[in-house]
């Protein structure tokens, strides 16, 4: 158990990128290091108006079904074939934009992406499957950021996150993922997305 009360349990790390086209498979370590989902939409049909209140919930684990998403989450039998069933985003680029914007007081949570990993070039998984803990995906698309992280994370954040905005995903099988382990968060008291 960690100071936060949290309990620290550790899983295979491990995915396997298979390059499509050539077969190759790469090991590379991932670590997940929290997941989230958001029940309703925040920002999607709230152009022009003020963005919704619904914070996003932080988890230990979360369902991915093939082809339909997280159970749970607002994308969740969204459309079909929808290429973002789940979406990654990256613990660096986190760290990064609140240096370089001196925000400290926001939750990972705040860009409504739902897994926050350590260890790899998401822009790298565009167009290749992978396995993370036994789950296969394929990586779709870079998930753009837009003039809503301005308000979610602050001033700057939709230019600062260009190129980087994170991982939209398929989920090729079912299975269930789970924290790695646990980071520091800023200001923990408040809830994720507020």
């Amino acid at each position: 158990m960690t100071d936060d009360g949290v309990n620290k349990r550790r899983f295979d790390t491990r995915c396997t990128v298979i390059s499509m086209g050539r077969g190759a498979e790469l090991g590379i370590a991932i670590e997940v290091l929290e997941l989230y989902i958001s029940p309703a939409h925040n920002f999607k049909g709230h152009h022009g108006r003020p963005p919704g209140e619904e914070p996003a919930i932080r988890l230990e684990s979360i369902e991915c079904v093939a082809g339909a998403g997280i159970r749970g989450d607002r994308y969740f039998h969204h459309e079909d074939d929808y290429q973002g069933q789940i979406t990654f985003f990256g613990w660096e680029v986190y760290e990064d934009l609140c240096r370089r914007l001196g925000i400290h007081d926001k939750h990972a949570g705040v860009f409504r992406r739902n897994v926050i990993t350590r260890g790899v070039d998401l822009n790298g998984l565009v167009g290749r499957e992978f396995t993370l803990q036994g789950i296969r995906f394929s990586g779709a698309a870079e998930c753009s950021p837009c003039y809503w992280m301005n308000a979610a994370f602050g001033p700057g954040a939709e230019e600062a996150m260009r190129g980087r905005g994170g991982l939209r995903a398929r989920i090729l099988t079912d299975g269930v993922l789970r924290c790695d382990g646990s980071v520091s968060r800023p200001d923990a008291a408040n809830p994720p997305g507020r």
